[in-house]
């Protein structure tokens, strides 16, 4: 390893990952031990079954050849006391106090020394993993990330991401399923216990999502409310999502309305916030790294909803053409 003060410090710091104790792994063994630690640690109770996870990798000096990292069967768990009341130490995700106790959680160590490092390859497997009830289905791909192998001051050695640059692009494809009918459960139980917080009662949900091609789709939610003994409602919106060949997200023909005059007066007040956010399309493309390009995204619905996407190799020179013509993943 190099020592840190003769390495130029990144303008964007990204996160460091612990991986014990140093030296780094010496071998492909050691190192797929410490990354099923750190599954364990990061995941701690909220996982089942990280014990039957199979994490395989080969070392090449400095260098990962390859990782491969099957969550089959894994299980992860939503704790409904924690999503209804908040964690016992009260430092819920998503406020100021839930980032703070994420921050103390991290490993930011003074950096000693540090060796530039390839992933060369990396692959994650779930077929399927649970997550909150539902079984999805992952396979990822992707080849050329770059990171710092980094030994802090107290002992322990660990990885810090580089990120990709056009000189140094990552390849690579993703894809993810799972069943249409299961992921309306999993909305409904979830916006339950939202709609619960606000002293609402939801009485049912049913979401239909309509495939208009390979990257195209309408959707369509019917809701049941209750607020109390007099109020009680059905509100329906209707929304149609698109990718285009440049890959720019659009949300457009958003329609909120109800039965209930006294819903429909108050989705009337939203209507200019929801037109507004709507309004303003989102470029993929631009949400990355410069060396992170998109050569396709594909959604396919049937009884299972599928993403997938597509990174372009390196040196290729992705316009719109190529994007549609891109091979599905």
């Amino acid at each position: 390893m190099t020592d840190a003060a003769q390495r130029p410090a990144p303008a964007r710091t990204p996160e460091l990952f612990p991986l014990g104790h140093a030296p780094r792994p010496a071998d492909g063994a050691d190192l797929a031990a410490r990354i099923r630690a750190a599954l364990a640690d990061e995941l701690g109770g909220r996982a089942a079954g990280l014990d039957q996870a199979s994490v395989t990798a080969v070392l090449d000096g400095a260098d990962i050849a390859s990782a491969d990292i099957d969550l089959s069967g894994v299980v992860l768990r939503l704790d409904e006391a924690t999503a209804l009341s908040g964690p016992a130490d009260g430092h819920v995700p998503g406020t100021a106090a839930g980032a703070a106790a994420d921050a103390a959680k991290r490993w930011t160590p003074d950096v000693v020394r540090r060796e530039p490092g390839t992933l060369r390859r990396v692959r994650v497997d779930a077929h399927p993993l649970v997550a909150v009830d539902l079984p999805v289905d992952i396979t990822a791909e992707l080849d050329g990330l770059r990171f710092d192998w980094v030994e802090g001051s107290d002992g322990r050695v660990g990885v810090q991401p580089v990120e990709p640059t056009g000189a140094h692009p990552v390849s690579g494809h993703v894809r993810i399923a799972a069943e249409k009918a299961g992921l309306v459960a999993t909305a409904r139980g979830l916006l339950a216990v939202v709609l619960q917080q606000q002293g609402v009662t939801l009485t049912g949900l049913d979401v239909d999502l309509v495939s208009q091609g390979p990257r195209a789709a309408i959707l369509r939610v019917d809701a049941g409310v209750k607020k109390g003994v007099f109020l009680s409602a059905r509100v329906q919106a209707t929304a149609s999502v698109s990718i285009d060949a440049n890959m720019v997200l659009a949300v457009r023909d958003v329609q909120l309305a109800s039965g209930n005059p006294l819903v429909a007066a108050l989705l009337g007040t939203v209507k200019g916030r929801v037109e507004a956010a709507t309004s303003r399309d989102i470029d993929l493309a631009k949400q990355l790294p410069d060396g992170v390009r998109l050569a396709d995204v594909r959604l396919d619905v049937g009884k299972h909803l599928v993403v997938s996407a597509r990174l372009a190799d390196a040196g290729l020179d992705v316009g719109p053409h190529d994007a549609v013509s891109a091979r599905p993943v």
